[in-house]
């Protein structure tokens, strides 16, 4: 008997709602081929959930997170509510999220797709062979320590205070061993030591549980050090481990690698159910104008069928069939190449059921 998978949908602002609609059609047709049953329930949040109640987080919305099996998160924010207070804002309802049902731990893998590495801006001796795990801690640092602007005789002072505790660092370092373990067992720890007492307290921790894991090799480089050899030598990489700040600047950067932010998908969890998103924002300058890109959405899709749920194969099934799509040379607007056919975010959709409906016809259903 098929176990009912709950599938809780923030389509959120923007672009959010196109490219969810692609992501659940993929799984819609992942649950045909594969007799999965997924129930998918929608809620409202961030700046759609402002003006329709308020709240960035509706009671309700936090209530069907945390009773999900899984939650898939479209984009949420933009200009329409940067004069909303900060505490009421689209982004604060997300780190409410995070807090509520305890998402203290970001994983972004970086892999460059081998049919779109003419879009890096990499040269192609250092553009193969890229596939980074990012774990970022997600609920310390500066963005939830205390926010001040207060007056000062030169006009205003603004303050942001961070901190770590030993429990949070060792939360996050113990996953990211864990994760090298199952891959090529390194891990580049980055921080700021040289200048920053929770850096200090950073490396002095991880360093510590580096000893419980001797099949890890643990390598320490400051954050300007990091971000310099993500540039020049980025296969040297297998799983980045850092923390809140330094993770959301560096893993903006290895999206770059890539070719297009419209591409990383991510994964925030903890001990309840898993958050997956995009890492763009919701680019409210293309919505509806049906230029978006869904891979990211799509593949966080495939992340959550892999990481929540253990369907490895149906994963595989749908990223291999994205890189497909790629290969034939239909592409996004943030991805087109000379001799490539641009398409819009719909009719990608389109293109990648076709994909999918054409490797089940010809490969049988064991495929």
């Amino acid at each position: 008997m098929t176990i009912p998978k709950k599938i809780v949908l923030l389509p959120g602002d923007g672009i959010g709602p196109e490219i969810m609609r692609a992501a659940v059609g993929v799984l819609k047709d992942c649950a045909a081929k594969f007799g999965r049953d997924f129930r998918f329930a929608e809620f409202p949040f961030g700046g759609c959930a402002i003006d329709a109640t308020g709240e960035p987080l509706p009671a309700e919305t936090l209530k069907a997170c945390r009773a999900a099996d899984a939650i898939l998160l479209g984009a949420i924010g933009g200009p329409k509510w940067d004069a909303v207070p900060l505490a009421k804002r689209p982004e604060t309802g997300l780190l409410a999220l995070r807090k509520a049902i305890g998402l203290y731990i970001n994983l972004r893998p970086i892999d460059l797709h081998a049919p779109l590495r003419g879009l890096s801006p990499l040269r192609a001796d250092r553009a193969s062979d890229v596939h980074i795990d990012f774990v970022r801690e997600l609920a310390g640092d500066v963005y939830f320590g205390e926010h001040r602007l207060e007056a000062d005789p030169s006009g205003e002072r603004a303050t942001d205070t961070g901190g770590y505790t030993t429990g949070e660092i060792e939360r996050v370092a113990q996953y990211a061993f864990a994760r090298a373990e199952t891959r090529k067992g390194r891990v580049a720890s980055v921080d700021k030591s040289n200048v920053l007492a929770m850096s200090q307290l950073w490396r002095k921790t991880v360093t510590r549980l580096a000893a419980d894991h001797p099949r890890v090799k643990l390598e320490h480089l400051y954050v300007d050090n990091a971000a310099m050899q993500l540039v020049l030598a980025p296969a040297q990489f297998d799983v980045i481990l850092t923390s809140n700040m330094f993770g959301d600047i560096l893993t903006d950067l290895g999206a770059a690698l890539a070719g297009s932010i419209g591409l990383i998908p991510s994964m925030s969890c903890g001990p309840g159910p898993s958050l997956y998103e995009p890492i763009h924002g919701s680019a409210p300058t293309l919505a509806g104008k049906d230029v978006a890109n869904p891979v990211g959405m799509i593949l966080s899709a495939a992340m959550m069928l892999r990481e929540s749920f253990g369907m490895k194969r149906e994963a595989e099934w749908i990223e291999s069939a994205v890189d497909r799509v790629f290969a034939s040379g239909i592409r996004t607007p943030d991805t087109v190449e000379p001799g490539t056919t641009k398409v819009g975010c719909i009719e990608f959709g389109e293109r990648l059921h076709a994909e999918l409906l054409e490797t089940v016809s010809h490969r049988g259903q064991d495929a």
